[in-house]
């Protein structure tokens, strides 16, 4: 019996700007990651968010970003180890504010965006972030793109890490996500994505653009809240894999 999370990048509206179908992608999903102010989500959107999440009984996640609405927090910024293990701390603390409010309790930590593909390959800002979600509540799970250097940082510091998959997303060969800037980095057809999650579940493996096959470990598969198919995606990827004989729940329910 195949189990796995199921996860989506939620929060992510921000004053009168509107991001993502949070309520409806809930019904589908076993654990969000909410945005915490700096690339995206407001107080009164974490609120909201949250209490969307336990009204679902979906696991509760920080979203930490970097300090870029602008770039949605998905342009590199060189940032040093301290600031990213403050940034990260900070966030922390804002989202366990509004749940410690509403009688709920954080589950994992998800870096978004640019950070998180800083640190799938730097090792000292790897360090830096699982330190600071360490120090703060070493129950705390700490999501990392699979094989990363964010997971075995985690690791290393007594953490559960969680090795995390992409639905909507291709792979290089090296195992990373494709570049937003490049083409084909986004996969837009469900059934496409319904495949590779499926394999990368069951398999172990993903191909990469390079068409070569590359080594994956999936404990929780990530759909992106504001992907313009988000919702579709969410609803088709659960049923698909009920229909392949894989259990979706909380991760911390099973890691």
């Amino acid at each position: 019996m195949y189990t796995v999370d199921l996860n989506c990048d939620m929060g992510e509206s921000f004053g009168a700007y509107r991001i993502g179908n949070d309520n409806e992608i809930l019904h589908y999903v076993t654990s969000a990651n909410i945005a915490c102010g700096f690339h995206a989500g407001d107080p009164s959107t974490m609120r909201q968010t949250v209490q969307l999440a336990l009204e679902k009984n979906v696991g509760i996640g920080v979203h930490p970003g970097l300090q870029d609405l602008v770039g949605f927090g998905r342009r590199n910024i060189d940032i040093s180890p301290r600031e990213a293990h403050d940034l990260v701390t900070y966030q922390i603390g804002a989202l366990f504010a509004f749940v410690k409010s509403e009688g709920g309790k954080l589950q994992h930590v998800k870096p978004h965006g640019a950070l998180f593909n800083m640190a799938a390959k730097s090792t000292r800002l790897s360090e830096a972030i699982a330190e600071a979600v360490y120090k703060v509540d070493p129950e705390l799970i700490l999501y990392g793109l699979a094989g990363s250097e964010l997971v075995k940082a985690g690791k290393k510091i007594g953490l559960r890490s969680a090795h995390e998959v992409f639905s909507d997303r291709t792979y290089q060969q090296d195992g990373t996500l494709t570049s937003r800037r490049l083409p084909d980095s986004l996969i837009e057809n469900h059934e496409s994505a319904i495949n590779q999650v499926i394999r990368m579940v069951k398999e172990g493996k993903v191909t990469s653009l390079q068409n070569t096959e590359v080594r994956i470990q999936a404990d929780t598969i990530c759909i992106h809240g504001d992907g313009k198919r988000a919702l579709e995606f969410a609803r088709h990827i659960s049923q698909a894999l009920k229909n392949a004989g894989i259990s979706t729940k909380k991760i911390s329910d099973f890691l």
